[in-house]
Protein backbone atom coordinates (compact mmCIF):
# COMPACT_ATOMS: atom_id res chain seq x y z
CA UNK A 1 0.00 0.00 0.00
CA UNK A 2 1.34 3.04 -1.02
CA UNK A 3 2.26 5.90 2.42
CA UNK A 4 0.87 9.14 2.40
CA UNK A 5 2.11 12.15 4.05
CA UNK A 6 -0.35 13.74 4.34
CA UNK A 7 -32.34 14.05 1.57
CA UNK A 8 -36.36 12.89 0.37
CA UNK A 9 -36.07 9.26 0.66
CA UNK A 10 -37.53 6.13 -1.57
CA UNK A 11 -38.19 2.46 -0.52
CA UNK A 12 -34.87 1.69 -1.09
CA UNK A 13 -33.58 3.99 1.53
CA UNK A 14 -32.07 6.64 -0.50
CA UNK A 15 -32.28 9.93 -2.14
CA UNK A 16 -35.48 9.69 -4.65
CA UNK A 17 -33.40 11.39 -7.08
CA UNK A 18 -29.79 13.03 -7.41
CA UNK A 19 -29.28 16.46 -5.77
CA UNK A 20 -26.28 17.26 -5.80
CA UNK A 21 -25.07 21.12 -4.28
CA UNK A 22 -22.77 23.52 -6.28
CA UNK A 23 -18.96 22.12 -6.67
CA UNK A 24 -16.34 23.39 -5.37
CA UNK A 25 -13.59 25.63 -6.47
CA UNK A 26 -10.01 26.30 -5.60
CA UNK A 27 -10.02 29.07 -2.46
CA UNK A 28 -13.34 27.80 -1.17
CA UNK A 29 -13.51 27.27 2.60
CA UNK A 30 -13.02 23.71 3.87
CA UNK A 31 -15.47 22.24 6.18
CA UNK A 32 -13.39 19.76 7.41
CA UNK A 33 -13.28 19.47 11.48
CA UNK A 34 -10.89 20.95 13.47
CA UNK A 35 -11.86 19.43 16.65
CA UNK A 36 -10.66 15.34 15.86
CA UNK A 37 -7.31 14.56 15.01
CA UNK A 38 -5.37 14.54 12.02
CA UNK A 39 -5.81 11.27 10.14
CA UNK A 40 -2.72 9.35 10.74
CA UNK A 41 -2.41 7.69 6.94
CA UNK A 42 1.05 6.05 7.89
CA UNK A 43 -0.54 3.80 10.52
CA UNK A 44 -1.84 0.39 11.13
CA UNK A 45 -5.25 1.12 11.28
CA UNK A 46 -5.25 2.94 8.67
CA UNK A 47 -3.80 0.11 6.48
CA UNK A 48 -6.69 -2.03 7.85
CA UNK A 49 -9.53 0.06 7.18
CA UNK A 50 -7.94 0.33 3.37
CA UNK A 51 -7.76 -3.20 3.13
CA UNK A 52 -11.48 -3.83 4.04
CA UNK A 53 -12.30 -2.31 1.12
CA UNK A 54 -11.45 -5.14 -1.25
CA UNK A 55 -15.09 -6.86 -1.66
CA UNK A 56 -13.87 -9.15 -4.16
CA UNK A 57 -9.80 -9.43 -5.85
CA UNK A 58 -12.09 -11.01 -8.85
CA UNK A 59 -10.92 -12.43 -11.90
CA UNK A 60 -7.36 -10.86 -12.28
CA UNK A 61 -6.69 -11.98 -16.11
CA UNK A 62 -7.58 -8.20 -17.09
CA UNK A 63 -6.72 -6.11 -14.69
CA UNK A 64 -2.90 -8.27 -14.17
CA UNK A 65 -2.82 -7.37 -18.43
CA UNK A 66 -2.44 -3.59 -17.73
CA UNK A 67 -0.25 -3.79 -15.08
CA UNK A 68 2.37 -5.43 -16.96
CA UNK A 69 1.26 -3.49 -19.95
CA UNK A 70 2.38 -0.34 -17.59
CA UNK A 71 5.74 -2.46 -16.38
CA UNK A 72 6.79 -2.76 -20.25
CA UNK A 73 6.45 0.91 -20.63
CA UNK A 74 3.78 0.47 -22.93
CA UNK A 75 0.45 2.94 -23.20
CA UNK A 76 -2.48 1.98 -20.62
CA UNK A 77 -5.38 4.16 -19.72
CA UNK A 78 -7.42 4.17 -17.09
CA UNK A 79 -11.11 5.41 -17.27
CA UNK A 80 -13.79 6.20 -14.71
CA UNK A 81 -17.30 6.65 -15.35
CA UNK A 82 -19.94 7.94 -12.30
CA UNK A 83 -21.67 10.38 -10.89
CA UNK A 84 -20.40 13.78 -9.22
CA UNK A 85 -18.19 11.99 -6.87
CA UNK A 86 -16.25 10.75 -9.69
CA UNK A 87 -16.61 14.15 -11.08
CA UNK A 88 -14.82 15.20 -8.23
CA UNK A 89 -17.19 16.66 -6.32
CA UNK A 90 -15.91 17.82 -2.73
CA UNK A 91 -12.30 18.01 -3.70
CA UNK A 92 -10.29 21.13 -3.89
CA UNK A 93 -8.94 21.50 -5.91
CA UNK A 94 -10.96 19.37 -8.35
CA UNK A 95 -8.90 18.12 -11.25
CA UNK A 96 -6.24 16.82 -9.26
CA UNK A 97 -7.32 15.94 -4.96
CA UNK A 98 -10.61 13.99 -6.77
CA UNK A 99 -10.48 10.09 -6.27
CA UNK A 100 -10.28 9.45 -10.22
CA UNK A 101 -6.75 11.26 -10.58
CA UNK A 102 -5.41 10.03 -7.40
CA UNK A 103 -5.88 6.58 -7.95
CA UNK A 104 -4.62 6.93 -11.76
CA UNK A 105 -1.31 8.90 -10.23
CA UNK A 106 -0.60 6.09 -7.59
CA UNK A 107 -1.59 3.66 -10.77
CA UNK A 108 0.98 5.24 -12.68
CA UNK A 109 3.77 6.08 -9.65
CA UNK A 110 3.46 2.03 -9.06
CA UNK A 111 3.95 0.35 -12.25
CA UNK A 112 4.43 2.71 -15.21
CA UNK A 113 8.38 3.96 -16.28
CA UNK A 114 8.96 7.39 -14.15
CA UNK A 115 10.15 8.72 -17.60
CA UNK A 116 7.35 8.92 -19.08
CA UNK A 117 3.68 9.16 -19.02
CA UNK A 118 2.53 6.29 -20.71
CA UNK A 119 -0.59 6.30 -18.19
CA UNK A 120 -3.16 7.77 -19.95
CA UNK A 121 -6.49 8.82 -17.66
CA UNK A 122 -10.33 9.48 -18.71
CA UNK A 123 -12.67 10.88 -16.70
CA UNK A 124 -16.10 11.00 -17.46
CA UNK A 125 -18.06 11.32 -13.89
CA UNK A 126 -21.38 14.12 -14.17
CA UNK A 127 -23.12 15.08 -11.38
CA UNK A 128 -26.47 13.83 -10.12
CA UNK A 129 -26.43 11.40 -12.93
CA UNK A 130 -27.24 7.42 -12.60
CA UNK A 131 -25.99 4.56 -15.30
CA UNK A 132 -29.32 5.56 -16.83
CA UNK A 133 -27.60 8.20 -18.68
CA UNK A 134 -24.18 6.30 -18.06
CA UNK A 135 -24.79 3.77 -20.67
CA UNK A 136 -25.99 6.71 -23.10
CA UNK A 137 -22.58 8.73 -22.44
CA UNK A 138 -20.37 5.65 -22.54
CA UNK A 139 -19.28 6.03 -25.87
CA UNK A 140 -19.37 9.35 -26.17
CA UNK A 141 -17.35 10.09 -22.52
CA UNK A 142 -15.08 6.97 -22.21
CA UNK A 143 -14.26 6.03 -25.68
CA UNK A 144 -14.59 8.77 -27.25
CA UNK A 145 -16.47 8.12 -30.41
CA UNK A 146 -14.15 5.15 -30.88
CA UNK A 147 -10.88 7.16 -30.68
CA UNK A 148 -10.17 5.83 -27.22
CA UNK A 149 -9.81 1.60 -25.98
CA UNK A 150 -9.32 1.90 -22.28
CA UNK A 151 -7.41 -0.83 -20.43
CA UNK A 152 -8.98 -0.14 -17.15
CA UNK A 153 -12.74 1.25 -16.65
CA UNK A 154 -13.46 1.99 -13.02
CA UNK A 155 -17.43 2.46 -12.33
CA UNK A 156 -19.06 4.55 -9.87
CA UNK A 157 -22.77 4.74 -9.86
CA UNK A 158 -23.61 2.87 -6.08
CA UNK A 159 -25.49 6.54 -4.82
CA UNK A 160 -26.96 7.41 -8.01
CA UNK A 161 -28.75 4.56 -8.88
CA UNK A 162 -31.80 5.40 -6.61
CA UNK A 163 -34.28 6.40 -9.24
CA UNK A 164 -32.77 4.05 -11.99
CA UNK A 165 -36.04 2.98 -13.29
CA UNK A 166 -34.91 -0.45 -14.56
CA UNK A 167 -33.40 -1.23 -11.27
CA UNK A 168 -30.21 -2.40 -11.77
CA UNK A 169 -30.69 -3.12 -15.94
CA UNK A 170 -29.07 -0.05 -16.82
CA UNK A 171 -26.16 -0.83 -14.33
CA UNK A 172 -25.62 -4.53 -15.61
CA UNK A 173 -25.89 -3.30 -19.34
CA UNK A 174 -23.42 -0.43 -18.92
CA UNK A 175 -20.91 -2.95 -17.29
CA UNK A 176 -21.33 -5.35 -19.98
CA UNK A 177 -21.08 -3.02 -22.44
CA UNK A 178 -17.90 -1.71 -21.08
CA UNK A 179 -16.39 -5.71 -20.31
CA UNK A 180 -17.08 -6.29 -24.42
CA UNK A 181 -15.57 -2.88 -25.35
CA UNK A 182 -12.99 -2.67 -28.19
CA UNK A 183 -9.82 -3.98 -25.63
CA UNK A 184 -12.14 -5.98 -23.44
CA UNK A 185 -10.50 -4.00 -20.73
CA UNK A 186 -10.50 -4.86 -16.72
CA UNK A 187 -13.90 -3.39 -15.34
CA UNK A 188 -13.73 -2.35 -11.33
CA UNK A 189 -16.66 -2.02 -9.37
CA UNK A 190 -16.69 0.88 -7.01
CA UNK A 191 -19.12 1.49 -4.17
CA UNK A 192 -19.28 5.23 -2.83
CA UNK A 193 -20.90 5.71 0.38
CA UNK A 194 -23.15 8.38 1.30
CA UNK A 195 -23.07 10.45 4.80
CA UNK A 196 -26.05 8.24 6.34
CA UNK A 197 -24.17 5.05 5.48
CA UNK A 198 -26.30 4.30 2.71
CA UNK A 199 -25.45 3.25 -0.89
CA UNK A 200 -26.79 0.71 -3.75
CA UNK A 201 -24.39 -2.09 -3.23
CA UNK A 202 -26.56 -5.01 -2.11
CA UNK A 203 -28.28 -4.40 -5.36
CA UNK A 204 -25.59 -3.72 -7.27
CA UNK A 205 -22.70 -5.99 -5.99
CA UNK A 206 -24.31 -9.16 -6.78
CA UNK A 207 -23.70 -8.13 -10.67
CA UNK A 208 -20.11 -8.23 -9.58
CA UNK A 209 -20.04 -11.32 -8.03
CA UNK A 210 -21.81 -13.11 -11.13
CA UNK A 211 -19.05 -11.63 -13.46
CA UNK A 212 -16.69 -12.25 -11.21
CA UNK A 213 -15.36 -8.53 -11.43
CA UNK A 214 -13.00 -6.85 -9.02
CA UNK A 215 -14.95 -4.92 -6.45
CA UNK A 216 -14.01 -2.05 -3.92
CA UNK A 217 -16.54 -0.84 -1.27
CA UNK A 218 -15.78 2.30 0.32
CA UNK A 219 -18.68 1.59 2.37
CA UNK A 220 -17.29 -1.40 3.72
CA UNK A 221 -14.39 0.26 4.69
CA UNK A 222 -15.04 3.26 6.53
CA UNK A 223 -18.88 2.90 7.86
CA UNK A 224 -17.76 0.39 10.59
CA UNK A 225 -14.49 2.59 12.36
CA UNK A 226 -17.10 5.69 11.41
CA UNK A 227 -18.72 4.41 15.08
CA UNK A 228 -15.12 4.12 17.01
CA UNK A 229 -13.19 6.80 18.80
CA UNK A 230 -9.55 7.17 17.82
CA UNK A 231 -7.95 4.60 20.80
CA UNK A 232 -11.26 2.13 20.05
CA UNK A 233 -9.49 2.12 16.23
CA UNK A 234 -11.34 4.63 14.81
CA UNK A 235 -9.09 6.63 12.03
CA UNK A 236 -11.58 9.38 10.10
CA UNK A 237 -14.66 10.74 11.63
CA UNK A 238 -17.88 11.42 9.45
CA UNK A 239 -16.66 15.13 9.54
CA UNK A 240 -12.99 14.82 8.41
CA UNK A 241 -14.40 12.36 5.30
CA UNK A 242 -17.49 13.88 4.24
CA UNK A 243 -17.55 17.66 2.71
CA UNK A 244 -21.66 17.51 2.92
CA UNK A 245 -24.07 14.81 3.02
CA UNK A 246 -22.79 13.44 -0.80
CA UNK A 247 -19.41 14.04 -0.99
CA UNK A 248 -15.74 13.24 0.57
CA UNK A 249 -13.35 16.12 1.47
CA UNK A 250 -9.97 15.63 -0.10
CA UNK A 251 -9.22 12.86 2.96
CA UNK A 252 -12.29 10.88 1.47
CA UNK A 253 -10.97 10.94 -2.14
CA UNK A 254 -7.63 10.50 -0.70
CA UNK A 255 -8.91 7.13 0.93
CA UNK A 256 -11.40 6.04 -2.00
CA UNK A 257 -7.83 6.52 -4.08
CA UNK A 258 -5.71 4.18 -1.47
CA UNK A 259 -8.40 1.88 -1.54
CA UNK A 260 -8.30 0.98 -5.43
CA UNK A 261 -4.41 1.24 -5.07
CA UNK A 262 -5.14 -1.41 -2.34
CA UNK A 263 -6.59 -3.50 -5.13
CA UNK A 264 -3.89 -2.41 -7.55
CA UNK A 265 -1.42 -4.07 -5.42
CA UNK A 266 -2.72 -7.05 -4.20
CA UNK A 267 -3.48 -7.47 -8.07
CA UNK A 268 0.32 -7.15 -8.65
CA UNK A 269 1.49 -9.80 -6.31
CA UNK A 270 -1.40 -12.70 -6.67
CA UNK A 271 -0.77 -15.36 -9.88
CA UNK A 272 -2.75 -14.38 -12.71
CA UNK A 273 -6.03 -16.29 -13.97
CA UNK A 274 -5.84 -18.63 -16.86
CA UNK A 275 -9.22 -18.27 -17.86
CA UNK A 276 -11.01 -14.80 -18.50
CA UNK A 277 -14.07 -13.87 -17.17
CA UNK A 278 -17.11 -15.10 -19.32
CA UNK A 279 -19.68 -12.31 -20.16
CA UNK A 280 -21.94 -14.90 -23.02
CA UNK A 281 -23.63 -16.14 -19.61
CA UNK A 282 -27.55 -15.12 -18.77
CA UNK A 283 -27.75 -11.99 -17.16
CA UNK A 284 -28.01 -11.65 -13.37
CA UNK A 285 -30.63 -8.31 -13.71
CA UNK A 286 -30.29 -7.66 -17.34
CA UNK A 287 -28.51 -6.85 -20.72
CA UNK A 288 -30.97 -5.12 -22.37
CA UNK A 289 -29.64 -1.94 -22.98
CA UNK A 290 -26.15 -2.57 -23.54
CA UNK A 291 -26.03 -1.96 -27.30
CA UNK A 292 -27.72 1.78 -26.52
CA UNK A 293 -26.46 4.96 -28.90
CA UNK A 294 -26.70 8.36 -28.53
CA UNK A 295 -28.64 10.34 -30.97
CA UNK A 296 -28.48 14.36 -30.72
CA UNK A 297 -28.94 17.43 -33.44
CA UNK A 298 -24.98 16.71 -34.19
CA UNK A 299 -26.63 13.01 -35.95
CA UNK A 300 -29.89 12.63 -35.40
CA UNK A 301 -31.10 13.71 -38.95
CA UNK A 302 -28.98 10.54 -39.96
CA UNK A 303 -30.18 8.02 -37.55
CA UNK A 304 -34.31 8.90 -37.60
CA UNK A 305 -36.76 11.19 -39.48
CA UNK A 306 -36.61 14.70 -36.95
CA UNK A 307 -39.06 17.64 -37.58
CA UNK A 308 -37.98 20.32 -34.37
CA UNK A 309 -41.13 21.87 -34.86
CA UNK A 310 -40.60 24.68 -31.96
CA UNK A 311 -37.34 23.00 -30.57
CA UNK A 312 -35.41 25.32 -33.23
CA UNK A 313 -32.93 26.71 -30.80
CA UNK A 314 -29.79 25.56 -29.54
CA UNK A 315 -29.71 25.35 -25.33
CA UNK A 316 -26.35 26.77 -24.28
CA UNK A 317 -26.30 27.25 -20.61
CA UNK A 318 -25.32 23.40 -19.82
CA UNK A 319 -24.75 21.68 -16.96
CA UNK A 320 -20.44 21.58 -16.75
CA UNK A 321 -18.33 18.76 -15.85
CA UNK A 322 -14.81 18.75 -15.61
CA UNK A 323 -13.73 15.72 -17.25
CA UNK A 324 -10.38 14.21 -17.66
CA UNK A 325 -7.68 16.36 -15.45
CA UNK A 326 -9.00 19.75 -16.93
CA UNK A 327 -9.64 22.51 -15.28
CA UNK A 328 -12.31 24.42 -17.71
CA UNK A 329 -16.16 22.70 -17.43
CA UNK A 330 -17.20 21.04 -20.66
CA UNK A 331 -20.77 21.63 -21.55
CA UNK A 332 -23.06 18.55 -21.26
CA UNK A 333 -25.08 17.80 -24.36
CA UNK A 334 -24.54 21.27 -26.61
CA UNK A 335 -26.44 19.39 -29.23
CA UNK A 336 -29.42 19.42 -28.56
CA UNK A 337 -32.79 20.76 -29.35
CA UNK A 338 -34.66 23.83 -27.17
CA UNK A 339 -38.11 25.48 -27.10
CA UNK A 340 -38.21 29.09 -26.13
CA UNK A 341 -40.59 31.79 -25.31
CA UNK A 342 -41.28 33.14 -28.73
CA UNK A 343 -40.66 29.38 -30.24
CA UNK A 344 -44.93 29.31 -30.63
CA UNK A 345 -46.39 26.03 -30.49
CA UNK A 346 -44.64 23.88 -32.84
CA UNK A 347 -44.26 20.37 -31.74
CA UNK A 348 -41.03 18.10 -31.57
CA UNK A 349 -41.26 15.09 -33.75
CA UNK A 350 -38.90 12.59 -34.28
CA UNK A 351 -39.83 9.01 -35.90
CA UNK A 352 -36.84 6.33 -35.43
CA UNK A 353 -36.97 2.10 -35.64
CA UNK A 354 -35.87 1.06 -31.94
CA UNK A 355 -36.56 -0.85 -29.32
CA UNK A 356 -35.39 1.01 -26.46
CA UNK A 357 -35.78 4.48 -26.38
CA UNK A 358 -34.30 7.17 -23.34
CA UNK A 359 -35.29 10.52 -23.36
CA UNK A 360 -32.34 12.99 -21.93
CA UNK A 361 -33.44 16.50 -20.98
CA UNK A 362 -32.10 19.61 -19.06
CA UNK A 363 -33.41 20.00 -15.40
CA UNK A 364 -33.25 23.38 -14.20
CA UNK A 365 -33.94 26.36 -11.90
CA UNK A 366 -34.78 28.90 -13.72
CA UNK A 367 -38.45 30.12 -13.80
CA UNK A 368 -38.24 30.82 -17.69
CA UNK A 369 -38.25 26.83 -17.78
CA UNK A 370 -41.76 24.84 -18.28
CA UNK A 371 -43.04 21.47 -18.68
CA UNK A 372 -43.38 19.68 -22.01
CA UNK A 373 -45.64 16.65 -22.80
CA UNK A 374 -44.24 13.89 -24.09
CA UNK A 375 -45.94 11.34 -26.32
CA UNK A 376 -45.10 8.41 -28.17
CA UNK A 377 -46.94 6.69 -30.46
CA UNK A 378 -50.08 9.00 -30.40
CA UNK A 379 -50.60 8.20 -26.32
CA UNK A 380 -49.52 9.93 -24.02
CA UNK A 381 -46.40 9.16 -21.83
CA UNK A 382 -45.27 11.63 -19.31
CA UNK A 383 -45.16 15.37 -18.29
CA UNK A 384 -41.38 15.84 -18.20
CA UNK A 385 -41.28 18.34 -15.65
CA UNK A 386 -37.45 19.93 -15.74
CA UNK A 387 -38.28 21.68 -11.97
CA UNK A 388 -38.70 18.25 -10.28
CA UNK A 389 -34.53 18.09 -8.75
CA UNK A 390 -34.56 21.76 -10.06
CA UNK A 391 -31.26 22.63 -10.39
CA UNK A 392 -29.55 22.60 -14.10
CA UNK A 393 -28.16 18.74 -14.93
CA UNK A 394 -29.04 15.76 -17.37
CA UNK A 395 -32.42 13.90 -16.32
CA UNK A 396 -32.99 10.51 -18.24
CA UNK A 397 -36.01 9.00 -18.43
CA UNK A 398 -37.03 6.06 -19.97
CA UNK A 399 -39.51 6.38 -23.04
CA UNK A 400 -39.86 2.77 -24.95
CA UNK A 401 -38.70 -0.45 -23.35
CA UNK A 402 -40.05 -3.49 -25.86
CA UNK A 403 -37.96 -6.42 -27.00
CA UNK A 404 -38.17 -6.31 -30.61
CA UNK A 405 -37.23 -3.50 -32.88
CA UNK A 406 -40.33 -1.55 -34.61
CA UNK A 407 -40.51 2.07 -35.88
CA UNK A 408 -41.68 4.85 -33.14
CA UNK A 409 -42.81 8.32 -32.98
CA UNK A 410 -42.15 10.50 -30.21
CA UNK A 411 -43.81 13.97 -30.15
CA UNK A 412 -43.18 16.64 -27.68
CA UNK A 413 -44.57 19.27 -26.92
CA UNK A 414 -45.03 22.20 -24.14
CA UNK A 415 -47.68 21.65 -21.65
CA UNK A 416 -51.11 23.31 -20.58
CA UNK A 417 -49.63 26.95 -19.28
CA UNK A 418 -46.04 26.01 -20.31
CA UNK A 419 -46.70 27.48 -23.80
CA UNK A 420 -44.44 30.22 -23.68
CA UNK A 421 -41.65 28.65 -21.60
CA UNK A 422 -38.56 26.72 -22.04
CA UNK A 423 -37.71 23.40 -22.33
CA UNK A 424 -34.60 21.57 -23.40
CA UNK A 425 -34.45 18.40 -25.47
CA UNK A 426 -30.81 17.31 -24.82
CA UNK A 427 -30.41 14.10 -26.50
CA UNK A 428 -31.76 10.58 -27.03
CA UNK A 429 -30.67 7.05 -25.90
CA UNK A 430 -31.55 4.28 -28.00
CA UNK A 431 -31.27 0.72 -28.95
CA UNK A 432 -31.74 -0.18 -33.06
Amino acid sequence: MTDHSTISMNDSGGPAAPRDPEYLHEGDPTPEAVIDPPVDFASQSYRDMIAKSLLNRGNNKRLKAAIEKAKRGEPVTIAYIGGSITHGAGAVPLPVNCYAYRSYELFRKRFASSEGRSVRFIKAGVGGTPSELGIVRYDRDVLRNGKENPDIVVVEFAVNDAGDETRGNCYESLVLKALDGPGQPAVILLFSVFLNDWNLQDRLAPVGWHYDLPMVSIKDAVVEQFRLARDQGGVISKRQFFYDIYHPTNSGHQIMADCLDWLFEVTDRSAPDAEDIATDKPPLIGRDYVHTRLLDRLNGNSVARIDPGGFRETDTDLQLAEMDDHDDGTPQFPYNWMHTAESGDGHFSMTLRSKRLILVFKDSGSSEFGTAEIRVDGQHKMFADPHEINWTHCNAVILVDEQESKEHTVEIGMAEGSEHQRFTILGFGYVP
